[in-house]
């Protein structure tokens, strides 16, 4: 396997109507990077489709949630030997085309994360999910000593290596905006590079109108309480 290049871990939970075209598209068009889905415990043929179609696949036997999921990618990665990884989703929304974009990025500004954002150099929209966003956005900014992060929510991101061993060995390293926050706050360097994303083709997000504000109200707490708390 190559080290150099990132490896692309595709977090996959009950996404057997999309995974297949996500992973084609990497292999097609971009053959220089290697991929590992990680079934995190699907529910549905997510599992028997890869295999079908030789996915190179980590199959967790039970469900441990997005941040189980990422941890397990990047111990595979580190233990390969990577020097950086770059996180897709499994529903496709994510456009690897820039992938190159990010590395330029964290070449040329030593970042040790860079997070594919759709607001960079464009206005959020305004609607009740972007406006959860806005306020977690300013959450951040306020606890931060006014660093910004326009997309908080975004699932495309870049790390390098040293923050693959912490996501990867430290439990408390979640894939949330409050852990980017707390790494912000302890001198860790994050940037963003603007990308476009699809929409989803196929399946349900968890984030309906509902669990979205239930969320919100979660991580804004986090951000604001429990990073002054957190062990690393």
């Amino acid at each position: 396997m190559q080290t150099q290049n990132p490896l692309i871990i595709i977090p996959a939970y009950n996404e057997q109507d999309n995974i297949v075209n996500v992973v084609e598209e990497i292999t097609a068009s971009y053959p220089q990077y290697d991929y590992v889905v990680i079934n995190d415990g699907s529910t549905d043929a997510t599992r028997k489709v890869c295999a079908n179609h030789g996915i190179n696949l980590l199959d967790l036997p039970v469900n441990l949630g997005l941040s189980g999921a990422i941890r397990s990618g990047m111990k595979y990665a580190n233990y390969y030997g990577y020097e950086f990884v770059v996180q897709l989703d499994g529903d496709g929304q994510h456009c690897p085309e820039y992938i190159s974009d990010m590395l330029k990025c964290m070449e040329q500004t030593q970042a040790d994360i860079v997070i594919g954002s759709r607001f960079k150099t464009q206005r959020k929209p305004f609607n009740a999910r972007m406006v959860g966003s806005q306020l977690i956005t300013y959450a951040i900014w306020m606890t931060t000593k006014g660093k910004y992060i326009g997309d908080v929510t975004s699932g495309m991101r870049l790390f390098n290596k040293r923050m693959i061993k912490m996501f990867g060995y430290r439990i408390n390293y979640r894939p949330e905006p409050d852990t980017l926050a707390f790494l912000l706050n302890h001198g860790v360097k994050i940037e963003e590079v603007q990308v476009t994303m699809r929409e989803r083709v196929a399946g349900n997000s968890y984030l309906n109108l509902k669990n979205s504000f239930f969320y919100m109200l979660h991580v804004l707490f986090n951000v604001l309480v429990f990073q002054w708390v957190r062990m690393e």
